[in-house]
């Protein structure tokens, strides 16, 4: 009886655009067959907004200083919730196995799966700025425009972060449980309900290591202050620094197998 030798584990494949592109027009046709997933990502946030607006219909300034910095947090929450539990509904179907058996590397998957969310995050950054700018008259002192690339940045953040818990959960419950465990601290800590420098020494220390606290810091430079400041490019770089490094860790995790 002969015996066959197992073949050699292929090497990692280098990122390529076209397989990477490829991945991402795959993921957006699914997408767009399931209504509730896109009413989800481009709706709840506009008018979570809208709600909140009206909640706070007599005091104005308030919803101007709370309403930029949630402008960044429901796009974050919502991707974060989306991208979990979609990654995760390929893996356990076997779509995810199947793919990578082909000549498709994590990378190029990954990075398709960040394209494919990342270009609803666009649509849905710039309702949801437009709307609360536009229509519900947040005032800002700075430009729109640097508020909708805030949006943008947590957006892609809330979706580099579903990408990667979703490798270790095992069902859709476990994936939305992932979220006070990853959200809700961020929530608390970021800088929304109180200043960080008057929370507890041990609290503002576990704030400044969360990337929620300098994309709600970089909306409030937005806020305050009509030019691009120092602080709000070192709140977008790391805003944005964060949201690759999950990136990273997603493809250094994602399993080939489901069990």
């Amino acid at each position: 009886m002969t015996t066959t030798t197992p073949r050699p584990a292929t090497p990692p494949r280098a990122l390529n655009a076209s397989r990477t592109t490829a991945t991402a027009a795959r993921v957006i046709r699914q997408l767009t067959h399931d209504p509730r997933t896109i009413a989800l990502l481009v709706l709840i946030p506009c008018l979570m907004l809208l709600l909140l607006r009206y909640v706070f219909d007599a005091s104005p300034r308030t919803f101007d200083s709370i309403g930029a910095s949630l402008l960044g947090i429901f796009p974050l929450i919502t991707m974060f919730l989306v991208t979990s539990i979609a990654t995760l509904r390929e893996r356990t179907s076997g779509t995810l196995e199947r793919l990578l058996a082909m000549p498709l590397g994590k990378g190029d998957l990954i990075a398709g799966y960040a394209l494919a969310f990342g270009t609803l995050a666009i649509i849905q950054s710039a309702l949801a700025t437009g709307l609360a700018v536009w229509f519900l008259g947040l005032d800002v002192t700075g430009s729109p425009w640097l508020l909708l690339l805030v949006a943008l940045l947590d957006a892609l953040l809330g979706t580099a972060l579903g990408l990667f818990v979703s490798a270790f959960a095992a069902s859709e419950f476990q994936a939305v449980q992932f979220m006070p465990a990853v959200i809700f601290p961020q929530l608390l800590l970021c800088g929304l309900f109180t200043p960080r420098d008057t929370m507890h020494p041990v609290l503002e220390a576990i704030s400044d290591v969360l990337p929620m606290s300098y994309a709600v810091d970089g909306m409030n430079e937005v806020l305050r202050h009509t030019d691009m400041t120092a602080t709000f490019v070192r709140d977008v770089l790391i805003v944005a620094g964060c949201a690759l490094l999950v990136l990273i860790l997603g493809a250094a995790t994602l399993r080939r197998r489901t069990a």
